[in-house]
């Protein structure tokens, strides 16, 4: 190797010592970043449940709230909603007693947090849609199908209970669990409406003319209890009367008749004339 060889050699090693620490830095930064985009970690938000897939297949394994790490790449996360949620759905159904009834029902109703891997695998995220209202449905016109259309207003809080149990057990068969269940509205058809409008009407008649007769039967008898009363305390005073009391009745008025008596005889003798109240008696006494 000649002398200009060496120093060619010599300039090539400085040029790669003065690039390699540019080079480690680059290479760090590109894997950083690579790191970052890859996202090797999960964040599972509060009343979520996250769904841990290797290669798109459901794993038995559930991550609860809060940070995890993934495999880039290999595992998928799919983060699945476990809180309470609301569903109304209108039905329609027919009574015991053939009666058209209309109604509309709320759910309250959450995914079995550790089941939610087997939830999202055999229903996917769309179970309502699918579970759910036909479920719901086919409950409601099981349930009114026992009832007439009177019982089910009459009896609604049994009939909603029934309900909720009925949609419970169907549920929970898919790891879907009832929090609440309510019948919103319970409509008829008008005719059978206006039907149990008379009758309520009726009722409310036939229970006022009940209490005008119950009224009438006591101010009967209150009055019977004070002719009865007042017959007692008659016979009462007859049977204290006596011969002496009756004597001393006469005297007593005697004595009022003298005591009103201006002292001039009456003028008019004869037949017609009037005697002396009690003159007689108390001559014959003196």
């Amino acid at each position: 190797m000649n002398h200009q060889d060496q120093y060619g050699a010599k300039d090539a090693m400085k040029l790669v010592l003065k690039k390699g620490p540019m080079r480690v830095i680059a290479i760090i930064g590109a894997i950083v970043l690579l790191i970052f985009f890859s996202r090797p970690w999960v964040q599972v938000g509060a009343g979520q449940r996250g769904i841990v897939m290797n290669f798109g297949a459901v794993q038995k394994e559930v991550l609860a709230e809060g940070l995890h790490a993934r495999i880039p790449i290999m595992q998928e996360i799919v983060l699945v909603d476990v809180k309470v949620q609301k569903a109304e759905t209108d039905a329609a159904a027919a009574s015991a007693d053939l009666q058209d009834v209309s109604s509309r029902v709320a759910l309250n109703y959450h995914i079995v947090p550790d089941k939610a891997n087997v939830v999202y695998q055999n229903l996917g995220i769309h179970f309502k849609e699918r579970i759910i209202d036909p479920a719901i449905l086919e409950v409601v016109k099981a349930v009114t199908a026992k009832y007439t259309a009177e019982e089910l207003i009459t009896k609604r809080p049994a009939v909603s209970e029934a309900m909720r149990m009925a949609l419970s057990e169907r549920l929970i068969a898919n790891n879907i669990a009832v929090d609440a269940f309510s019948i919103v509205i319970f409509s008829f058809s008008k005719v059978f409406t206006e039907a149990i409008e008379a009758k309520q009407t009726a009722e409310q008649l036939a229970l006022k003319a009940r209490r005008d007769l119950d009224r009438i039967k006591i101010e009967a008898e209150q009055k019977i209890t004070a002719a009865r009363a007042e017959a007692e305390s008659l016979r009462l005073q007859r049977a204290n009367i006596s011969t002496d009391l009756i004597e001393l009745r006469k005297i007593e008025a005697n004595m009022k008749a003298i005591d009103k008596w201006n002292g001039i005889l009456p003028q008019v003798t004869g037949a017609g004339a009037v005697p002396f109240i009690g003159v007689g008696d108390v001559a014959g006494k003196k």
